[in-house]
């Protein structure tokens, strides 16, 4: 009775999308149709356990069969069954779009699966996010076979597909075809990595698995992306060896994150997400499809920070009055947060320049997250009016106690609502976390939605990626943005084009608002580098170092009492790029030109439909003008208007391989250009 009754209302809301313009599900017999005005998944109901049969590209007006013979996700061979479908729509926020959920619940043996499908508005993909209750024995992530082991192809009994040892979170046996493929990998813990894009492209052959977030397939018509949502592959919990497998046609997302024994009874554990979605074209047609779902995950937080770690002081100047001075001169800079790190506590971190701190047993310090009566006698008020009068919020370091899994989750919540309620600081740097298992992550989970919760979602969580196990790039993107790297002058290991590259890499499959992107003091430590060097710091104007990274999240990561005079010069520049911050994070934004080497002519485009913006940079490159390649429809004419940097105003035709025409007369400059064609 329940499915009937379900079946009709969603067959009511089916017949309000007729125009196809919002998302609908609906259950028809014994089949279950998922979709929204650009792409449909069809299922076989199969009492929940839900076989893919078709999946269309209705922009394209391409119906792609699908022949999975067992289900969609897959456990072992156990049968589902008392599938029931339930549906809602959840409201919009000022974070996220309204989506409808699809929420499908059934039984494997032991264990109670719910898979619940987010269908959002022009969005051409369809997220699942899987949860399981109960109890469940065996190897979830089976093992990657090696190459060396197979037999030859006379080997008929070999040769033959075999089943996936493991389990899978999603799969489409899209069939025999000319399909070529293209894996990327992310690495974060960027203390100790400068590589965080690697892209493997391939022709699927016989079964072989994949490492990566992300897999794009494509045949003449068109392609499918998977987005496995979930940390790095070098840092993933139970990690089955590859994230992906493509056999022929037969493509699989692969490890659940969790092991067997982390299922119980008590409730439910999520496993990491699975997307699919559609597009018809290129790159540029790939590129903007992903990023599409990417935007509705969290509207982007804009913000222009300064910490003051970058310098090295540590937690030794840290204190009332060095804050309320360091505000005074972030002001003039433009900057609109200024974060206090480590330091302001009570407690003492081992990252302090005294001796003696630790992160274990945080908690048997009930004042350790209090402000520090000696440094902020009168607690964090003056600094947060201070900051308040001069237009700039203040933000904090905090770092969860890790020990047992994130054991003290409540209590670390429960301390940054309480600051949040008595100076209305929202912005937190998360630091320090180690995430072992799956225990941890739903204990980290847990404070975040408590805090998010508690605060009506006021506050932000800036996600450090530096070191350790971490969501990395593609997990837990609702809770805020990402602090990217630590680098420093100090050690002579901030290089601007490569903090450039990172970040110019990165925007091709992860939206390049979401990062937080350093620029440094580049007056301090010049004999750190070697002499001659020509792509030390202190060869670059302190204006093309703020602007390398605009088309992230720009970080003073410095004291800004350091800085000389001229310095504050930056501060037009600054406060002119936060006039149309909003605007440029608003389009799709990809890289452009040459890969970032230090010689190149590189940048990025913001695309909004028929117009956006032109982020140019000209390195250390010996000639004046370049033809730099674009994501521009070819033959088009473009006007250039000059909004930033050392740009002229010009009108330029796109050729036919993607390039326009640019100039910039010196050495390490930039152009920030408004198009229109």
């Amino acid at each position: 009775m329940m499915r009937r009754t379900i079946t009709v209302t969603l067959l009511f809301l089916g017949a309000l999308c007729s125009a196809q313009e919002r998302p609908y599900a609906f259950l028809q017999g014994d089949t279950l149709r998922l979709g929204n005005a650009l792409v449909e998944r069809t299922f076989l109901w199969n009492d929940g356990d839900l076989k893919t049969i078709a999946i269309k590209d209705k922009a394209a007006g391409i119906v792609r069969p699908v022949g999975n013979s067992r289900p969609d996700f897959i456990l072992g061979r156990m049968h589902g069954e008392g599938g029931v479908l339930e549906v809602r729509e959840e409201p919009s926020t000022a974070l996220q779009p309204s989506c409808l959920i699809a929420g499908v619940r059934y039984t494997l043996g032991s264990v109670e699966v719910r898979r619940n499908f987010r269908i959002y508005a022009d969005v051409p993909a369809i997220a699942c996010d899987s949860y399981l209750r109960g109890s469940l024995s065996g190897d979830l992530a089976g093992k990657a076979a090696s190459a060396g082991d197979h037999k030859n192809i006379e080997s008929a009994a070999d040769m033959a597909s075999k089943a996936v040892s493991g389990a899978v979170l999603d799969h489409l046996a899209l069939g025999p075809g000319h399909w070529r493929g293209k894996a990327v990998n992310f690495r974060d813990v960027t203390d100790w990595n400068n590589n965080l894009v690697f892209e493997e492209e391939f022709i699927s052959y016989r079964k072989v698995g994949y490492k990566g977030n992300l897999l794009f397939v494509n045949d003449a018509d068109g392609g499918i992306f998977f987005l496995k949502e979930a940390p790095c592959p070098d840092v993933q919990p139970a990690y089955p060896g590859a994230d992906f497998t493509s056999d022929f046609g037969h493509f699989q997302i692969t490890g659940l994150g969790i092991k067997a024994e982390d299922v119980s009874p008590d409730g439910w554990i999520r496993l990491y997400g699975a997307v699919t979605g559609v597009y018809s074209g290129g790159e540029k047609e790939a590129l903007t499809a992903l990023r599409a779902y990417q935007k509705t995950i969290r509207a982007s937080e804009d913000m222009i920070m300064m910490n003051t770690w970058g310098d090295r002081s540590q937690d030794s100047k840290v204190n009332e009055a060095f804050c309320l001075q360091e505000l005074e001169k972030a002001a003039r800079l433009g900057i609109t947060v200024f974060q206090i790190d480590d330091g302001w506590q009570s407690g003492r971190s081992p990252n302090s320049k005294k001796a003696g701190g630790s992160f274990r047993n945080i908690w048997d310090n009930p004042l350790y997250w209090t402000p520090d009566p000696e440094k902020y006698p009168r607690g964090l008020a003056p600094v947060v009016e201070k900051a308040r009068e001069l237009g700039i919020e203040l933000g904090l370091w905090y770092n969860p106690s890790v020990q047992n899994d994130f054991a003290d989750w409540e209590k670390d919540a429960d301390a940054i609502i309480g600051l949040y309620r008595a100076y209305g600081i929202r912005i937190f740097k998360i630091d320090g976390l180690q995430i072992p298992g799956k225990k941890a992550e739903e204990n980290l989970r847990r404070l975040f939605d408590k805090v998010l919760e508690d605060t009506s979602g006021a506050v932000v969580f800036n996600l450090d990626a530096t070191a350790g196990r971490r969501p990395g790039y593609n997990w837990f993107g609702e809770y805020g943005n990402i602090f990217l790297e630590n680098r420093y002058t100090d050690w002579g290991n901030y290089y601007p084009y490569q903090t450039l590259r990172n970040l110019w890499m990165l925007s091709r499959y992860v939206p390049a608002e979401r990062l937080q992107i350093e620029f440094l003091n580049n007056w301090r430590n010049a004999d750190k580098y070697p002499a001659g060097d020509p792509y030390a710091p202190a060869n670059y104007s302190f204006e093309y170092l703020a602007a390398i990274t605009f088309a992230g999240q720009p970080l003073a990561w410095m004291e800004a009492s350091n800085l000389p005079e001229e310095a504050f010069k930056a501060g037009k520049l600054i406060r002119a790029y936060a006039s149309v911050m909003k605007d440029f994070h608003g389009g799709v934004i990809l890289p452009v030109g040459d890969e970032p080497s230090g010689r190149s002519w590189t940048g990025f485009q913001s695309i909004s439909g028929r117009e956006g913006y032109l982020l140019v940079y000209r390195e250390d490159n010996p000639s004046k003008k370049t033809r730099m390649k674009t994501w521009l429809p070819a033959g088009t004419r473009v006007r250039l208007t000059p909004v930033l940097g050392s740009g002229k105003k010009a009108r330029v035709k796109v050729a036919e391989d993607g390039t326009i025409r640019l100039k910039l007369s010196k050495k390490n400059s930039f152009a920030l250009y408004k198009y229109s064609y």
